[in-house]
């Protein structure tokens, strides 16, 4: 007799059919994670691969059928699998072909080996008893992520920008309102149940997020869990959700949305010249008649950072007054001999570059303009070609040295028209603004990264220099006054103490003076991971430890 046909939806697939594989491959990649070996790279793909395959793995040997498998990690798998058994485990990875039973449909831990459990790592935090209570924004997130986990066409991770449209709706405290990560986040990545990779930031579930995740979603309604819909809000309610949504991000009172696309045809390639360019010393206007000359369309507007950046200004605007404007990623800052001179004197270079890497855009250039004799100037040209070169090799920037005021307006030409060829075609789309320190922050995953940007308003905004600042972004400046740390170096403090009252804890916690002069000498900075030393280290120890003048 044939079995009964069952109606209804379809029971969803075990979400981790393989768990010890993925503990194994989470402890490869994190430990390479530590060590700062690019292999990390290698267990974050095959540990992508390996969850999205639906059934259980008998052997290492068996995963080479998946994409990013090769015969080394196989091997890797088999060795720790041989190790595994050794020592009183499971005989095999996976159950026995078959007809699953209820209970092993329903307990998809069990699938590999149910003597051990998927448990976060010794250094992690303790999840312990967490629960996320309802409407608040770290359930939400972690029920996003757990609907792209199941989607069979999603990529088993969300951006942040894809994080704030998904949870905006359901949890409108999730929206930050600074470009910091939102509480909700940071706490389900300090309790590792959020994994996050790859820059920009892709953030994915954790097998223990993963599991506390589906145990929330059967505890939701069954709404939530079916992939592409989305779970009906009271009606009353929707109102102020989206009022509350569109005050977070900044958008107008009208209701619009705060994404913004443009295709091609719908936009023009626009120079933006900072206000201070057009007067005061230095044969201003000139440049702007040298524009005009050499026909570049351009508009005159204050910059919070930077003396020009390029906009693509909407062509046919829904509200003529405040057309839609997306900043491409290019920003320019110029600076004559002169100038340049007297801004490493009063401290402004230092200043300026730090504000120019954490504006938001990726590409800066650095346009140095020649004036008169450099024997006439108050630093030697040995100390103004060192600032340059150091411009260029260690802060990233494209350094472009022209002869005078025509010169560098040819070179802006130039570039407009190398940007209007760059876009030519594209489609643009807004984003929102990362947070500082990520590189490229306008971009995600799209087959141009170039086409996500950022709007003009929020970049202005986002750019200003006396705007309400953070206790983290006191703390920071605070620390680049002392002579010799640089941005790179207060960031790596930051990481470590983000605050002035956790630093003053930490010497706080120190058994002797020189353990305080010693605390920050290991704290590894920049590109080569080098030590802070002892020399910041015992002036930062007196400048926080001293209670008397410092002489």
């Amino acid at each position: 007799m044939a079995a009964p046909v069952r109606l209804g939806r379809k029971r969803p697939l075990p979400a981790c059919p393989n768990p010890l594989f993925v503990l194994w491959l989470t402890e490869w990649r994190d430990e390479a994670a530590r060590t700062g070996r690019r292999t990390r790279f290698v267990f974050q793909k095959a540990l992508r691969s390996l969850r999205r395959y639906p059934l259980p793995l008998r052997s290492g040997k068996e995963a080479k059928i998946l994409q990013h498998f090769g015969d080394g990690l196989c091997r890797m798998l088999d060795e720790r699998l041989q190790q595994h058994q050794a020592s009183g485990g499971g005989h095999a990875p996976g159950p026995p072909s078959g007809d699953k039973s209820p209970a092993m449909e329903g307990s998809p831990a069990e699938a590999q080996d149910s003597t051990v459990p998927v448990s976060a790592q010794p250094q992690a935090g303790d999840t312990g008893g967490y629960w996320p209570t309802r409407h608040s924004g770290a359930r939400a997130i972690l029920l996003q992520l757990y609907q792209e986990h199941l989607n069979p066409d999603g990529h088993c991770f969300l951006t942040k920008e894809e994080l704030l449209q998904r949870c905006g709706q359901k949890a409108p405290k999730v929206v930050p309102g600074s470009t910091r990560p939102w509480p909700a986040l940071r706490g389900l990545l300090h309790r590792n149940l959020v994994l996050r990779t790859h820059r920009p930031a892709r953030f994915s579930l954790t097998p223990e997020g993963l599991e506390l995740a589906k145990k929330l979603a059967e505890s939701e309604s069954s709404s939530l869990l079916h992939v592409g819909t989305r779970p009906k809000e009271p009606l009353e309610e929707e109102p102020a959700v989206q009022r509350a949504t569109s005050a977070e991000l900044g958008t107008h009172g009208d209701g619009q949305q705060p994404l913004l696309e443009l295709r091609p045809g719908e936009y023009r390639v626009l120079l933006c010249v900072d206000t201070g360019e057009t007067r005061g010393a230095g044969h201003r206007p000139e440049l702007l008649r040298e524009l005009q000359r050499l026909r570049v369309a351009h508009t005159v507007r204050k910059l919070h950072v930077g003396d020009f950046v390029w906009v693509a200004q909407e062509t046919e605007p829904r509200d003529p007054a405040r057309p839609g404007e997306l900043v491409l990623d290019h920003i320019v800052e110029r600076k004559r001999l002169d100038d340049l001179c007297s801004s490493i004197v009063d401290g402004r270079f230092r200043e300026q570059k730090f504000r120019l890497k954490r504006c938001g855009l990726g590409r800066r250039i650095y346009l140095v303009e020649e004036h008169g004799s450099v024997h006439n100037l108050s630093l030697p040209e040995s100390t103004l070609l060192q600032a340059v070169t150091n411009t260029q090799v260690i802060d990233g920037f494209f350094v472009k040295r022209t002869a005078d005021i025509k010169e560098s307006a040819a070179y802006l030409a130039l570039l407009t028209r190398a940007l209007e060829r760059l876009y030519q075609g594209c489609t643009l789309h807004s984003c929102l603004w990362e947070a500082p320190g990520d590189p490229k922050p306008g971009e995600r995953p799209s087959p141009n990264p170039l086409c996500s940007l950022l709007t003009f308003g929020d970049f202005n905004a986002g750019a200003m220099k006396n705007k309400a600042q953070s206790v983290r972004e006191v703390f920071a400046r605070q620390l680049m006054q002392v002579p010799g740390l640089s941005g790179e170096k207060a960031a790596a403090i930051l990481e470590r103490y983000s605050t002035p009252a956790s630093l003053l804890a930490a010497y706080d916690a120190c058994a002797t003076p020189k353990e305080q002069e010693m605390l920050l000498s290991t704290i590894k900075c920049g590109r080569l991971q080098r030590n802070l030393g002892p020399a910041l280290s015992r002036t930062l120890s007196q400048l926080y430890c001293s209670y008397s003048p410092l002489t």
